[in-house]
């Protein structure tokens, strides 16, 4: 049967749930769960064995911007009300955490809302999403041991737009709440607002990549903490402000989108603070399909994925930057995706308990035991098939999240 010939693609599941359109999604707990925020400020995580949720409530008083991750236990909101939020949520918590879906949640319900950790005031005029790194500089304690490279607990630098200057850049470490540094905006450039942000760090050094009102993209560089920025690159290769952008597991490139139809490729490169005029795109797409946004990079670096104004998701070549699949089911615009991880830790399986291993005091106390055995062994399974599928999920303005299961 040849590609043309081929029925449509349909997504696995769909989940319902959100009264208002999806703005922002997370895959956590190793794929476990699939955390999606909308317009209206939800917040909702989804058991992704049982697709069904598992926590919700509303987090901010206005849309939600963006979403991430903290360890296995701590979640990242930011949204429009000026406020990035840091959340208590591990698998533990659930229980003590509302589950009534925003469709079904009234006005005088009161809810059971995680712990909430830390709350940054931040500039959020700018609809550009936070990003997020562990902070790679030697973290002490009071007897000034170096504490362990522990990614539960490692301090995180947050990226947000600067609160007075629209077009430079704050950014601030956790748990301490402080600002760490400042980018300002480039004098020589009329860039406008920040519209989008990407962020690594290792050992002292942070680098920043930053999309703009104009089109342009630049990477800044801080080789010690306390000096100041400096730009590494600089490209215009959009007409249209920049929507979303993501840097690649391998942080050798990233990938820009935007409201014209370009799709670029950048070098993210490693240098010493002095911008490389010769430093031009790896390589731009012109996809004839305007208003691209949400765009994710799989962490194997092989596919990247965007959600069109059309409605329209389009997976990638991370390699080739050639279209590979046009995924449509949503009848209004889509304005988020998101990868599961493709090299998530799955637990291993506990065996299912023998005769001989079972307690032999009562018949009665023998069969609970297994059959509480096989019921454990059951979920598992559950859990390893939704934990180990090449997820692509999808929000849209009709209020629901897709889910496509794809290579």
């Amino acid at each position: 049967m040849s590609s043309d010939s081929l029925p449509p693609a349909h997504p696995a599941y769909i989940l319902r749930g959100h009264s208002a359109q999806v703005h922002a999604l997370q895959f956590t707990e190793n794929n476990q769960r699939l955390l999606t925020g909308d317009a209206d400020g939800w917040l909702v995580s989804w058991n992704l064995a049982f697709k069904r949720p598992v926590a919700s409530w509303k987090a901010h008083g206005k849309a939600i911007l963006g979403l991430g991750t903290w360890g296995q236990d701590r979640i990242i909101s930011h949204a429009r009300d000026n406020k990035l939020v840091v959340w208590q949520l591990g698998v533990v918590d659930e229980d003590a955490v509302d589950k009534t879906l925003p469709v079904d949640a009234t006005a005088d319900a009161s809810s059971k809302n995680p712990w909430i950790l830390h709350i940054l005031t931040v500039n959020t005029l700018n609809f550009c999403s936070f990003a997020m790194c562990y902070d790679g500089t030697p973290q002490t304690t009071s007897d000034d041991m170096t504490i362990r490279d522990n990614y539960e607990h490692k301090p995180i630098r947050v990226a947000v737009p600067n609160t007075v200057d629209s077009g430079g850049i704050d950014i601030y470490q956790l748990p301490s709440e402080r600002r760490a540094a400042v980018i300002h905006a480039d004098r020589h450039i009329t860039t406008g607002m920040v519209m989008a942000l990407t962020m690594f760090a290792i050992n002292t050094r942070v680098q920043v990549a930053a999309g703009y009102e104009s089109g342009h993209t630049m990477v800044f560089v801080q080789t010690d903490p306390g000096a100041s920025f400096q730009r590494l690159y600089c490209a215009q290769p959009h007409s249209q402000p920049v929507l979303s952008m993501a840097l690649s597991s391998s942080r050798e490139y990233y990938i820009t989108s935007s409201a014209d139809a370009i799709i670029a490729k950048h070098p993210f490169p490693i240098g010493t603070g002095i911008c490389d005029p010769e430093l031009k795109p790896i390589k731009t797409s012109q996809t004839k399909h305007s208003g691209q946004q949400g765009l994710q990079i799989r962490s194997d670096g092989k596919i990247f994925s965007t959600a069109g104004w059309d409605a329209r998701i389009r997976v990638y070549s991370a390699k080739t930057m050639n279209e590979l699949a046009v995924l449509l089911w949503h009848k209004t615009g889509c304005y988020a995706t998101a990868f599961s991880q493709t090299d998530a830790v799955i637990p291993a399986r506990i065996k299912y308990e023998s005769d001989s291993n079972l307690e032999q005091n009562e018949l009665g106390e023998k069969a609970i035991v297994r059959q509480s055995s096989a019921v454990t062994v059951v979920q598992q399974r559950r859990d390893e098939i939704a934990q180990t599928t090449h997820w692509l999920a999808a929000g849209s303005k009709d209020g629901k999240v897709s889910l496509w299961d794809i290579y």
